[in-house]
């Protein structure tokens, strides 16, 4: 399987090398969220829009995962990147889905490509107990690609290492 998720991945060294724990936006309700806040902690951070199809598909899953890891030193953030002015849409979103995970915004797609290296959401962050992005997923990540990165890190960093990004567009 670990050949398989390096065969559809490319390696992209810059993002892997790129520490993101000075990200700060908001949350929903307007106060100021960092991911300095999750030191210590695996961080899977998913870009997304209420106008994007598959981030639609993808954020159940997220919500499943988020629960299957919990109690692990795993934490879940999704990033909307709406413009501040569709900000009523993602709360309605968010509500009418039952999103239990923790949601930003403030987020715009110069943000994302400067993170995930493209400007296609959905985009999913793996980002290490460090700060590091240890695996980039651009386009909707599949359960498969989220949990091996996890796992991976939670195990030790045993076996192959990671590829760094993966294409899912």
């Amino acid at each position: 399987m670990v050949l398989l998720f390096a065969a559809l991945c490319s390696i992209s060294s810059v993002a892997a090398a790129r520490n993101v724990r000075k990200l700060a936006l908001h949350d929903l309700d307007g106060n100021k969220t960092r991911l300095s806040d999750y030191q210590g902690r695996i961080v899977v951070v998913n870009f997304w829009a209420t106008w994007c199809g598959p981030c639609k598909e993808e954020l159940p899953r997220l919500g499943e995962m988020a629960q299957q890891y919990a109690g692990q030193n795993v934490a879940f953030i999704l990033i909307s990147i709406d413009e501040q002015k569709k900000l009523a849409s993602v709360r309605d979103y968010i509500a009418q889905q039952k999103v239990r995970l923790p949601v930003w915004i403030g987020a715009s797609i110069d943000m994302l490509e400067q993170f995930s290296g493209t400007n296609i959401v959905p985009a999913t962050l793996i980002v290490d107990e460090k700060g590091e992005i240890v695996c980039s997923i651009n386009g909707e990540a599949q359960e498969g690609d989220v949990k091996q990165a996890l796992d991976w890190l939670l195990g030790g960093r045993k076996g192959p290492p990671l590829a760094d990004h993966v294409k899912r567009y």
